[in-house]
């Protein structure tokens, strides 16, 4: 049986457990009031797209770095992603398509821990139907694998007014994370508000070459996905905002692919990496690029790979 004072004592810890609750129910309304403000001061000006991924890479990166005690980050992560959702949602309602195709549960269970309940959740049997919905839709978005297996998909975003990628989840990225299913996310494109740290292409090569991952990584950038069509190989490629696009070209011309067509298709926020988030730059998923070309990179890969052979 508890003494009196450890009875007192669990009591006034609860008592101000309940303060907090309080507290935190209470700032959640003042945040409601204030996004009810901002829709109004956007119908002044015309309105505007709810979706601000920079600014929610921003918040998330500020989340991450000032996060400390018992709660796990996992918890902490999903309730600011429902927070920022559902209140995006408040603003303009929108649903989420999702690729099934590589099953129902693990995208469901992503979509539910980036976007909560509210957001309604919309399967799609593959990637292109995800890509249609979103464009024939009033602001929707759109969950695809970043390795859908739906052939090439990305392809479907080169048009001018195609849906665009505007966001890669999860992004704060850890071995252990519980809806860690690589994932990007669709949209129509954002005026403004975009995020270009990292820029996603489509590129289309004129005839096949030996070891492209290999090939794209020495010339600066990282190859998602690709699809072989005959002769040609049409590849979904990440690289930093300030890459050599003609240096690629040119690298990837001298490996043997011929004319090679880039068409950017949206962009993301630089992922936050949990493991070195000691050192900012690191944060960055590519290593700063040589003085070197991405051409001359090329050249000297495939002496080095002909001398050793």
């Amino acid at each position: 049986m508890e003494s009196p004072s450890v009875s007192e004592a669990l009591a006034n810890l609860r008592l101000e457990i309940d303060r907090i609750d309080s507290g935190l129910h209470q700032l959640l309304i003042k945040r409601g009031e204030i996004i009810d403000r901002l829709i109004e001061a956007k119908a002044r000006q015309g309105g505007g797209c709810a979706f601000r991924p920079e600014r929610e890479a921003d918040m998330m990166r500020r989340l991450v770095a000032r996060h400390q005690g018992l709660l796990p980050l996992d918890t902490v992560e999903s309730i600011w992603r429902i927070i920022i959702s559902t209140f995006t949602f408040v603003q303009s309602p929108y649903s989420v398509n999702a690729d099934i195709s590589g099953g129902d549960a693990p995208m469901r269970d992503c979509c539910r821990f980036h976007f909560g309940f509210t957001v309604p959740y919309a399967p799609r049997r593959d990637a292109g139907a995800v890509i249609r919905a979103v464009a024939e839709s009033n602001g929707d978005l759109g969950l695809v694998r970043v390795t859908s297996g739906s052939g090439p998909w990305w392809r479907a975003l080169t048009a001018q007014q195609a849906p665009k990628i505007i966001a890669r989840l999860p992004f704060v990225e850890r071995p252990d994370h519980p809806a860690g299913l690589p994932l990007f996310v669709i949209a129509q494109p954002l005026a403004d508000a975009a995020a270009r740290e990292v820029v996603i292409h489509a590129l289309t090569l004129e005839r096949q070459i030996d070891h492209p991952r290999a090939r794209l990584t020495g010339l600066g950038a990282e190859m998602l996905d690709s699809y072989t069509d005959g002769s040609q190989i049409f590849i979904l490629a990440a690289a930093p905002r300030e890459a050599d696009l003609e240096g690629l070209r040119e690298g990837l011309k001298l490996a043997g692919a011929g004319e090679t067509e880039v068409a950017e298709i949206g962009g993301h926020a630089a992922r936050f990496d949990l493991a070195r988030s000691g050192d900012a730059p690191e944060n960055r998923p590519f290593e700063a690029p040589e003085r070197e070309t991405m051409a001359a990179r090329a050249a000297r890969a495939d002496a080095q790979r002909q001398a050793a052979q």
